[in-house]
């Protein structure tokens, strides 16, 4: 079954590149303290952040988004423990989020707005797990919602709602993708 094509320009993939970029940084630092002189949740987002500001959307991206996704897993498999472990990991899959931006299809397709929040989501979550305190995913979609580009919003309104699942992964979802898709208060 394929889905309605929707425009898509490269300039709209940019300024959502850098604003997912900026957002999964909000969680860096915790991947960072799990896992010293691990680059790979922090190339990712440098690849995504070097795109955005006008770089090609080129192999290196999808590269540093799987190496931080293997970063990630390895993180669950092991050495860590509870909270910090669990919030690196979650640290890494924003990397990964906003690596993925660069790559939304344009496809009205629920499915892709994972593309669009998926870092500051997963951010959120890291930052939550970290504290063991809800209110710090609240505080990051909050600046999420505050510092996005009236773009993203008017990208985020051409798709479907997303399928964000049960978990709180996907209450951070519905959150996140109801404060964008609301109308800007600027």
């Amino acid at each position: 079954m394929g889905h309605e094509e929707i425009p898509l320009s490269l300039d709209e993939l940019r300024q959502l590149s850098l604003w997912t970029a900026d957002c999964a940084e909000q969680a860096l630092a915790l991947f960072e303290a799990a896992a010293p002189g691990d680059r790979r949740a922090r190339d990712a987002i440098e690849a995504t952040r070097e795109f955005g500001a006008g770089g090609k959307r080129t192999k290196a991206i999808r590269t540093a988004a799987w190496a931080a996704l293997k970063a990630a897993g390895e993180l669950d498999a092991g050495g860590l423990h509870g909270r910090e472990r669990k919030a690196a990991g979650a640290a890494a899959r924003a990397a990964v989020g906003a690596a993925g931006s660069a790559y939304l299809h344009p496809f009205a397709a629920a499915t892709q707005v994972k593309h669009i929040v998926a870092a500051a989501q997963y951010a959120a979550y890291a930052q939550e797990l970290a504290t063991g305190d809800p209110a710090a995913a609240d505080a990051v979609i909050r600046w999420a919602v505050e510092r996005v580009p009236p773009t993203v919003r008017e990208v985020l309104a051409r798709y479907p709602d997303g399928a964000p699942g049960r978990s709180r992964l996907g209450e951070l979802h519905r959150q996140l993708e109801a404060e964008l898709r609301r109308p800007s208060t600027s």
